[in-house]
C-alpha cells in the first residue's frame, strides 16, 4: 500500500469539507412541524385556578347539570376525574345529577395550532363526555364557531367531531360542506383526540390518525369559518338530552379520566 504523503492528505481533508458542511447543515437545519407549546399533566392536588375553572350551571343540554360539587371531581393518580352522579340531596339542589367540568375561558388561550387531549371514557345510558373548545374573545354563539374534538354517547365505540357556526347552525349548510363525522376508538383505554386549526381548515383526528377535514369554503353566506382565533378549552362530563337519550340512574356514577391536554404551534423551517 503506498504511504499517505503529506500532499495526499491535504488534497482528501480538502474534498471532504464540503461533504461534511452539507451533512452539518442537514443535522442543524430545524424541519417544519409542530412544537409543544403548553402541557397540562393534572399531577397535582389540585386544579391550578390560573388556568382551570369550574363550569357553570346554564340552561344549555350541556351545561345542565354542572355542579361545583367535589364528589364530581377529583385529581387521581396524575389523572383529572369529572363525574356525572345521582343527587342525593334534592333539598341542597334540586337537579336529579349532577355533573362536573372545567374549562380555560378568560384565563389560558390556545392560539390556533395543535390541541390534542388523551382521555378514557366509561359509558353509561345517557353519558355524554366532551372535549370543546369555543372563541376566547367571547363572540357569541354560533358566531364565534365551537370545534366539538370529542363527543361520546352512551357506550358506544365511536365519537363524533364537530364544527359548528353561524353557516351550519342559523343558516343549516350542515352537508356543504359536511360538518362531523365519528371515528372509532377504544372504548376501554385512553385515547388521544385532536384538532389542527389552519387558516383554510380544521384538521380532526383521534390517536393520531385523520378523521376528517372541514375545509374553508368560497361562499357568499356569512360566517362558514369563524374558527382561525384563539380558543379556549372545555372538557366535561355531560348527562342526558335529545340526542344521546335519557339518564339511566343505576349506571351512575361515571367517570371520564383526562390523562394530559398538549397545545402545538407550527415550527416553520428553520426556525
Amino acid at each position: 500500500m503506498m504511504p499517505m504523503t503529506a500532499k495526499r492528505m491535504v488534497l482528501l481533508l480538502v474534498a471532504c469539507v464540503p461533504m461534511l458542511a452539507v451533512l452539518l447543515s442537514g443535522c442543524s437545519a430545524a424541519k417544519p412541524g409542530w412544537k409543544l407549546a403548553w402541557e397540562e399533566n393534572f399531577n397535582t392536588d389540585r386544579l391550578d385556578a390560573r388556568v382551570w375553572s369550574k363550569i357553570t350551571r346554564a340552561k344549555t343540554p350541556a351545561f345542565k347539570y354542572m355542579s361545583a360539587d367535589e364528589r364530581c371531581y377529583d385529581l387521581r393518580d396524575g389523572l383529572l376525574v369529572l363525574r356525572g352522579i345521582v343527587n342525593d340531596d334534592r333539598e341542597a339542589d334540586t337537579a336529579a345529577y349532577l355533573t362536573g367540568g372545567v374549562r380555560t375561558r378568560d384565563k389560558h388561550c390556545f392560539e390556533p395550532g395543535r390541541i390534542e387531549v388523551r382521555a378514557r371514557l366509561h359509558g353509561a345510558r345517557g353519558a355524554w363526555p366532551a372535549i370543546w373548545t369555543g372563541p376566547f374573545d367571547r363572540t357569541p354563539w354560533p358566531h364565534g364557531g365551537e370545534i366539538d374534538i370529542m363527543e361520546h354517547l352512551n357506550y358506544d365505540s365511536v365519537v363524533y367531531q364537530t364544527a359548528h357556526s353561524h353557516y351550519t347552525v342559523d343558516l343549516g349548510f350542515r352537508k356543504t360542506p359536511p360538518q362531523h363525522a365519528t371515528a372509532r376508538i377504544d372504548p376501554d383505554g385512553f385515547n388521544v383526540y385532536g384538532v389542527d386549526i389552519w387558516p383554510d381548515s380544521l384538521v380532526f383526528h383521534v390517536n393520531g390518525v385523520r378523521n376528517f377535514v372541514y375545509p374553508k369554503i368560497e361562499t357568499e353566506h356569512e360566517g362558514q369559518f369563524p374558527f382561525y382565533r384563539g380558543q379556549y378549552l372545555m372538557i366535561d362530563m355531560q348527562l342526558g338530552g335529545n340526542w344521546v337519550g335519557p339518564v339511566n340512574p343505576d349506571d351512575l356514577p361515571v367517570e371520564m379520566e383526562i390523562d394530559w391536554v398538549r397545545h402545538y404551534v407550527w415550527k416553520q423551517k428553520g426556525k
